[in-house]
């Protein structure tokens, strides 16, 4: 059985250390052109305290197509790479969950749990719940599923505060709020409001990817800019944290 720091070895590749600075939203860590907050941040509630993608997911490239591909697909590749994408957020939470629980205010997450699907049918079978809440060392026993979408008539990429629902009322627990991709944000900020509503403490974010595109104004030279091979001991947040960091 491959081990957790072999199956996630490959990403070492073409996965890139977002990295905070001028010219990066500091909420989402997408580039930015002439703003502080990019526009999708700007739009939207800020409910999430801490927000960190371990990796930019460039559209049309190797970690787009697998996020996309692992809950789309179905047969040998997707469970493949269902273990290999557990094997990255595993390494990552291992490194880097004490970042995010800092950045959020808290010492740890007493919970975990992950952005319901905007598909309804798929969200009963999203493989990301079986990586967070089975795959996963370090979150299994920490996991449930907590949210629900609603029935609300909601845009899957609007941020709403009645898009997801809680399953339960919560007593102030730190909730560490997974996801595979963040986009616009929108599905995770309305996620972290609804555990809000319920009753959650604070509520740290870890996306795999960020997603960017490469040929938007500046991004191919930025992106080309960042260092390689990926830094498994390096985060955003840590970057964010340090005076002075590029």
């Amino acid at each position: 059985m491959p081990t957790v720091r072999e199956l996630s070895a490959p990403y070492e590749n073409y996965m890139l250390v977002p990295r905070p600075g001028p010219g990066v939203c500091p909420v989402c860590f997408t580039f930015t052109t002439g703003l502080g907050v990019c526009r999708a941040c700007a739009s939207a509630e800020q409910w999430a305290d801490a927000v960190v993608p371990i990796s930019y997911s460039i559209a049309g490239e190797q970690l787009n197509h697998e996020l996309w591909r692992y809950k789309r697909l179905r047969g040998d590749v997707p469970r493949r790479l269902t273990m290999r994408l557990a094997a990255v957020l595993w390494r990552f939470l291992d490194g880097h969950e004490t970042c995010v629980a800092a950045a959020a205010g808290t010492s740890e997450f007493e919970l975990v749990t992950t952005v319901p699907s905007g598909d309804r049918e798929r969200d009963e079978t999203h493989p990301l719940r079986r990586i967070v809440g089975e795959l996963v060392g370090l979150t299994w026993l920490r996991h449930e599923r907590l949210l629900m979408r609603s029935d609300r008539p909601v845009p899957g990429r609007e941020f709403n505060t009645d898009k997801y629902v809680a399953k339960r009322r919560l007593d102030g627990e730190p909730v560490l709020l997974i996801d595979d991709t963040w986009t616009t944000g929108a599905n995770v900020q309305s996620a972290a409001a609804a555990l809000k509503a319920a009753g959650a403490g604070v509520v740290g974010v870890v996306v795999i990817g960020r997603h960017i595109k490469r040929d938007w104004q500046d991004n191919d030279r930025r992106l080309r800019a960042l260092a390689r091979p990926f830094d498994w001991d390096r985060c955003a947040l840590e970057l964010a944290g340090k005076a002075g960091s590029p």
